[in-house]
């Protein structure tokens, strides 16, 4: 369906949000940080990415930032464990689709991946 870019530092969350990615019959890319986030992207263009935001070497926020600075559209969701209303303001400003709590549930996952996607297309 589409190729989606995952960028986390935890292995296991990871494989959990393969597992829901693969369940919605999408095609992964995975990347520990935000620096070998944006080396995958010299080769590839993904429809989508799902990052984390605190990650070492290049945390999400400073991702985001990347993308910005490199004019890249893709659609960035943002899954985190921090539940602060100001993470989440940050993280719409610096141009993420949308902003999910760890662990999702794979329907609002799912759903926000079709919305980025979807809205993305008709831009």
């Amino acid at each position: 369906m589409a190729l989606i870019l995952l960028v986390d530092d935890s292995q296991f969350s990871r494989s959990l949000i393969m597992k829901i990615l693969g369940r919605g019959a999408h095609t992964t890319l995975e990347a520990e940080n935000g620096i070998a986030g944006l080396k995958i992207l010299q080769d590839h263009t993904p429809d989508c990415i799902i990052a984390d935001i605190l990650m070492p070497e290049m945390d999400g926020p400073k991702f985001l930032m990347a993308l910005r600075n490199l004019q890249m559209e893709t659609p960035v969701i943002i899954l985190t464990a921090d539940i602060q209303e100001k993470t989440k303001e940050i993280c719409l400003e610096l141009g993420a689709a949308e902003v999910l709590h760890k662990p999702p549930r794979e329907t609002d996952l799912l759903a926000a991946i079709d919305k980025a996607i979807n809205k993305e297309k008709h831009a």
